[in-house]
């Protein structure tokens, strides 16, 4: 029995890092084909999780109507409607376009956090923070890399 509850464990490990690539999105690449479209940063921020530095992103300032999608499959994920600037540097939105994302805990940095993924590609987007306006309280927090700006 004890046996069985450590395989357990680590296979929900090995999910829990594999996320972005366990098969079960609608659109999937081979690891060659992800890094053949994205550059460094954007490999490392897609596929790795990495963060882009603050005030990099011009999408921070972006204030035209239009909508942001998945860089790696060109979902509609947030629209301009619910952006907003929270001053950290980074593309912020109080919400999501519906059924655009899907989330997993990130244990990184000594506390938890909430990760933000795309749900047809599962490449990360950014984190999700309490520190938002109202309606909704939250604070989507992105990776620019990780988007493209349509009008």
């Amino acid at each position: 029995m004890q046996r069985r509850t450590v395989l357990t464990g680590l296979l929900a490990l090995t999910a829990t890092r594999t996320f972005g690539e366990t098969g079960t999105f609608e659109v999937t690449r081979t690891d060659a084909q992800w890094r053949s479209m994205l550059n460094d940063l954007e490999y490392a921020v897609m596929r790795e999780e990495a963060t882009e530095r603050p005030f990099s992103s011009p999408l921070d300032k972006e204030t035209r109507t239009g909508t942001y999608h998945c860089k790696g499959c060109d979902l509609a994920v947030y629209s301009s409607a619910q952006k907003y600037d929270s001053g950290t540097g980074w593309p912020s939105f109080w919400d999501n376009l519906p059924d655009a994302i899907r989330t997993k805990p990130d244990n990184s940095l000594f506390a938890t956090r909430t990760e933000v993924h795309c749900r047809r590609c599962g490449s990360h987007l950014g984190h999700i923070f309490d520190d938002g306006p109202q309606p909704t309280g939250k604070r989507h927090c992105l990776n620019g890399v990780s988007l493209v700006f349509k009008l």
